[in-house]
Order: structure tokens, then sequence, then C-alpha cells
């Protein structure tokens, strides 16, 4: 039996319930740590190391004979018709090598060798700094944006139903929070891709190293497929609930605070 009376409203249901278009009143502050802008500290010492403009010892025992034999004077013309004579069919074997060899086809598409390249992240998740994960599953709800939040010690981590997503949901998300920023993690095939959203747009991308240096447990739990969000104790599902139900989750996290 419904618990609705007939015109569409609960008994209890308050009168001054009004959804925010800005949630960042139910937040706790920021998160512990903030990710740097400055990355630098995770590359290697190569800055140091010079090419030099010398390649000759890269040459193999075939070019110290080829400059051994250029810089050798022939006795006589015989002798320096032979030594092109040797040089040509040389050429000539190499050649018929190449013709015998199978065409190598060069794509004009070279994007599927890049990292992560098109291919569908088989998870996406959104890193916020909201203090709990009812007050954003309630968002996402009015949003329409299908998560399941959990909690964890940075803020609430919203994971995104569909992975494929990812990036609609960190736009609406961070639209939510207006001016407070929200990362993006995505897994492609144990590739992680990192991204900072605020205002809903992507505003850099970040070294996913960096972003889990002192990441939550569950984080890297969820990241790593050890956990799943479903078995994550206080995970919130904005999928099903109802407008009403996230007005009042809403209402309840700013009484709260």
């Amino acid at each position: 039996m419904s618990d609705q009376p007939a015109g569409g409203r609960t008994p209890d249901e308050p009168d001054d319930v009004v959804v925010p278009d800005d949630l960042s009143s139910l937040l706790d502050g920021p998160a512990g740590s903030s990710v740097p802008d400055d990355a630098s500290s995770l590359l290697d010492d190569t800055a140091d190391r010079t090419v030099p403009d010398d390649a000759s010892a890269l040459l193999g025992s075939d070019g110290d004979e080829r400059s051994a034999t250029a810089g050798t004077p022939t006795g006589d013309g015989a002798s320096a018709a032979d030594a092109a004579d040797d040089r040509d069919a040389a050429d000539d074997a190499a050649a018929r090598d190449d013709a015998d060899a199978a065409p190598v086809v060069v794509p004009d598409d070279l994007s599927s060798l890049a990292a992560g390249g098109t291919e569908v992240p088989s998870l996406a998740l959104v890193v916020t700094q909201v203090a709990a994960p009812a007050p954003l599953a309630a968002a996402c709800a009015l949003a329409k944006v299908d998560v399941d939040v959990v909690p964890s010690s940075v803020g609430a981590i919203a994971v995104l139903c569909d992975p494929a997503s990812g990036a609609a949901g960190a736009e609406a998300i961070s639209r939510l929070l207006r001016t407070l920023p929200v990362i993006l993690l995505e897994r492609r095939e144990g590739q992680i891709s990192a991204g900072r959203w605020t205002g809903g747009a992507r505003v850099a991308d970040l070294p996913p190293g960096l972003v889990l240096s002192d990441a939550p447990s569950v984080l890297e739990d969820l990241l790593l497929g050890d956990a799943k969000v479903a078995e994550v104790p206080g995970v919130v599902s904005s999928v099903g609930m109802s407008r009403w139900q996230a007005m009042r989750a809403l209402a309840a996290g700013r009484k709260s605070r």
C-alpha cells in the first residue's frame, strides 16, 4: 500500500523545503589535501640527460666497416671498381629482401595507440568533498544522474552506474557544486585517467599516481576491482530515489550541520 495519500504529498511533507542549486552548504570544508597543479616531482631525472651530436657510437660493425672502406684509398682503378661492384651487389640483395617482405601499412588513425584510446571505461567515479553520501545521492537523483555514492575520509564518492557516462556525470555533479572542484577517475584495461572538473567543465588533466598517493582504501579498492560498490558500508544510490525522498535527504543534510 502506498504511504502517500491522494493528492500526491505525504502528511509530514514540509511546505518550506526548497531544492538548492548549490550544494556547497552541505560540505564540511575542503578535503584534507589538495591536488597540486605542478606534477614535476613525478618526473625522473631525464632533464639532466643530453642527446649527443655525434651518433656514430650507435652504429654497428657494418657502419664501422663502411666508414673504414670509405676512408681507405684504393691502390688502382681496378680495386676501386671491385669495391663499387661489391657495394652495388649488396644494395641489390637488400632491395630484393625488402621486396619479398610483407608490406607494412601505416594506419591513418593512430588514436588507438594512445593510453586509453577510445575504449569505453570499465569504471568511472567522481570524488567530491561532500561530507556524506545521502545529500550527494539526492542531488544526483534530482539531476537525473544514476550513481551509487559511498562515504570516504576525503568526501563522498559517486560511482557512475554507466561507466561510459563518466564525463556527463562529472559535468553534472561539478555544476551542482558550483566552484568546488571534483575529480573524475576512469579505468580502461588497467589504466587510470584523472581529471579535475569545476563548474561543469574539465579544467585540468591530473597524474593518476598523484591523485591516488594519499587515497583512502575504499577508493583504491573500487578502482582495482577489489570491492563492489554495492557491498561498501553506507552506500546510498540515487537510482529509484523519488523527488520527495531527495528533498527530504537534502533537508536532513542541512539540519545536521
